[in-house]
């Protein structure tokens, strides 16, 4: 169930749809109060110090780094990949390193949508999930 921060239905947030009047109430004045804490779209995480939010990868002594070759993307996965990767370079949230032993693919995988259902050429019905957009997996 959604609610709104906002009376023109802006600042969308999901509540779970057993909560009572009170305590959906409750909640969203609290929300409310700390709207700013809250991340609407990833320009909204600009600022943060790489510090605060970066993640280390401590490795045992002794293994071997290996870096991954780039996979071949067919054209319209590759469209999709330049602007996530331009979205997150744009927002600070990654940055190029050019000199490191080891590099992680990045994988994409379809999102979810519903299923629909196709006639093909000898007449039966086959089950189809549309790819609706694609979400992006880093160091996985």
């Amino acid at each position: 169930m959604y609610a709104y921060l906002v009376e023109n239905e802006t600042y969308p947030v999901i509540v779970n749809a057993s909560l009572t009047n009170e305590e959906l109430e409750r909640l969203i004045v609290v929300l409310k109060r700390n709207k700013n804490a809250i991340t609407w779209s990833i320009d909204d995480i600009k600022g943060i110090s790489p510090s605060i939010c970066m993640q280390k990868n401590f490795m045992n002594e002794g293994n071997k780094l290996v870096r991954q070759p780039q996979k071949k993307l067919n054209p319209t996965l590759k469209e999709v990949v330049r602007k996530e990767v331009l979205k997150l370079l744009k927002a600070g949230i990654i940055y190029p390193i050019s000199d490191s032993e080891w590099v992680s693919p990045t994988q994409f995988v379809p999102l979810k949508s519903g299923i629909t259902v196709i006639i093909s050429e000898a007449n039966e019905l086959l089950p189809s999930r549309l790819v609706m957009g694609w979400r992006m997996c880093i160091d996985f």
